[in-house]
């Protein structure tokens, strides 16, 4: 099992192909240009060797016969010599097709890379929409972040830059030892001995820094999280004073986070270090051995030239491999992450899921429901809530009362053998999410606002903003007299997370911004906790006589629940009680303990 996760890691960058799609055209014309670019600068060198050898000094033309007849055709050497120009004039146009081929190289390039980049980006937010609540609870907003920025950007630079650079490696090495051999066999050899060395040293170590840059990406997001959290957090920090401590945990997170990209930082020194020898003892022992063969007489002095050219044109391409590997270490670990949030399971439709009437009796078979191995939260839990009543649920924190919803609203999917939840009958695990979700409205204990305006923030999700009908719904929730007290009004920034507002101002605009969906379903899931009796009043009787539907109340305070049509009293995951105000408040039990207590 471990060696077959190894070889999807290995393989994990090839598995970007789908994404270059109608792409892929762009790739090969890079490519192309690439192979013209490298043939152009080689070409060079042979300029200068035909100079020397053959303008300069007396050695036979060894050019190809239709250059050599061209150049016989112009008057041969004495016609060279006369006009030496024009051997200036053969580099310049090498250099000119280098360049331009190299421009386009790039411009294609970029068109295929960015264009990729963006569908992956696209494929991971998509994605991420899909996946369940459960999975983003079980991952770090800073590290989610971090994958589909930084790991995506990581991916771009390898594609758009070391791809080619492994291309024009080995054109380098193809390239320039062919025409060392054609030249001189002997030197050739030499050069090429320095190849394996300097790439064995390279592949060590890749395999060695593997390890170490995987380590510096996972701390890289465990300190963005960090970062996140705090930042998220920050009104807690002020509160309780916990500046000094953030701070110390930021300090010791970033020092190991320093740390070990300083112990990368020797890691690649040494590799820079060795790869930079290696280059110059080759380019010393290419010169002493050149410069022995042309006293021979083995080696011409243009051949000498252009074997010292080719020579420093492919020790830096292949002593630069180690850092390319280097990139390509890093690129493997980056895609792993990102494959791993497109692997994760999205949230799906049942085959042949239906759309039925949502108007229908609320039933809670026989339910059970445990978040992981922490063991059960709800066991065996049954009731049943009519279409149109309005339905309260008391119970201690930690007895299940959100999970009721989360699991009604498919938040959390109820596991095979863990009862049944339906509506009108219908199972809600066969009804299609979109279809449940739309209908089901939901108000948070801790509601979250978008950094929009008030009306914005009262229309999400809605399909309509005018200002008449969000008024409307405001009113109903008993946040318009408090909005027309912002300078601005409705246009009023609510600010990120609704920092510039308070905890019941904040569940009163979700509130709003939920019954503006009128949806047929309607959770406040204790979202009155933060309200004032007063307006806890008066938001409970604006439900009453404008909210129609089944409307299910999740409080504390028994004076929330009081006019509820029945009250199911949960205890550790169980049903304690069931039934109206009066009949549990006559009953001995919690529901009439808390009773008591609330209103003495």
């Amino acid at each position: 099992m471990k060696k077959k996760a190894n070889q999807k890691k290995k393989s994990s960058i090839l598995r970007f192909s789908p994404f270059t799609k109608g792409l892929r055209v762009h790739f090969l014309l890079a490519m192309v240009f690439v192979v013209l670019s490298s043939l152009a600068n080689y070409m060079t060198p042979q300029v200068i060797r035909v100079t020397v050898d053959s303008v300069i000094n007396a050695e036979p033309f060894a050019l190809p016969g239709f250059v050599q007849g061209w150049l016989e055709a112009l008057g041969g050497r004495a016609y060279l010599r006369g006009h030496i120009v024009l051997c200036a004039a053969a580099a310049l146009v090498f250099a000119v097709v280098a360049g331009l081929t190299n421009f386009g190289s790039r411009v294609c390039l970029a068109k295929a890379c960015e264009g990729s980049v963006e569908r992956v980006r696209n494929r991971l937010f998509d994605h991420i929409q899909r996946l369940p609540y459960a999975w983003h609870n079980q991952n770090q907003t800073g590290d989610i972040i971090q994958r589909c920025t930084q790991d995506v950007e990581l991916i771009k630079n390898f594609i758009n830059d070391q791809l080619m650079t492994i291309l024009r490696t080995l054109l380098a090495i193809f390239i320039s030892m062919g025409l060392m051999f054609l030249m001189n066999v002997k030197l050739s050899l030499i050069v090429l001995a320095f190849i394996p060395v300097t790439m064995l040293f390279s592949f060590v170590f890749f395999v060695l820094v593997g390890k170490k840059f995987e380590e510096a990406d996972q701390c890289e997001g465990q300190l963005t999280a960090l970062v996140q959290e705090n930042l998220t957090g920050v009104r807690v920090v002020r509160a309780f004073g916990r500046e000094r401590f953030e701070i110390d945990r930021f300090n010791k997170m970033n020092q190991k986070f320093t740390s070990l990209w300083v112990r990368l930082g020797r890691l690649l020194g040494m590799n820079w270090g060795v790869c930079d020898f290696l280059a110059g003892f080759q380019a010393l022992v290419i010169m002493v051995v050149g410069v022995f063969f042309v006293e021979a007489g083995q080696l011409t002095q243009g051949e000498f030239l252009a074997f010292t050219a080719y020579n420093s044109m492919l020790a830096w391409p292949v002593s630069n491999l180690g850092r390319v590997l280097t990139e390509l270490s890093k690129t493997g670990i980056s895609s792993t992450r990102i494959f791993d949030i497109l692997d994760a399971a999205a949230e799906q439709d049942r085959p042949n899921a239906q759309t039925p009437d949502m108007t229908g009796d609320i039933v809670f078979d026989h339910v059970s429901f445990a978040y992981g191995e922490a063991g059960e939260v709800l066991e065996d839990v049954s009731f049943t809530i009519k279409a149109g009543s309005t339905f309260g649920i008391l119970g201690a924190t930690g007895s299940g009362k959100s999970t009721l919803m989360h699991l009604l609203d498919r938040l959390y999917e109820l596991p095979e053998g863990g009862g049944r939840i339906t509506i009108g009958g219908v199972d809600v695990r066969d009804i299609r999410l979109e279809h449940l979700r739309g209908h089901i409205g939901m108000v948070l204990q801790e509601p979250f606002l978008f950094s929009k305006s008030f009306r914005e923030s009262i229309a999400e999700g809605a399909g309509r903003a005018d200002l008449d009908a969000v008024r409307k719904y405001a009113r109903m929730a008993a946040i318009d007299d408090a909005i027309a007290n912002f300078a601005q009004g409705y246009e009023t920034p609510i600010g990120e997370r609704g920092v510039t507002i308070s905890g019941g101002q904040k569940q009163r605009v979700a509130i709003a911004r939920m019954l503006m969906q009128d949806t047929p379903i309607k959770v406040f899931d204790d979202s009155l906790s933060a309200v004032d009796m007063e307006t806890d009043l008066k938001i409970r009787r604006s439900l009453r006589e404008n909210v129609h539907g089944t409307t299910i109340l999740i409080a504390h305070r028994i004076t929330t629940l009081m006019n509820a049509d029945q009250i199911l009293v949960l205890d550790k995951g169980r049903v304690a009680q069931l039934g109206t105000h009066q009949e549990l408040a006559a009953q001995e039990g919690i529901y009439q303990t808390i009773y008591n207590m609330q209103r003495s």
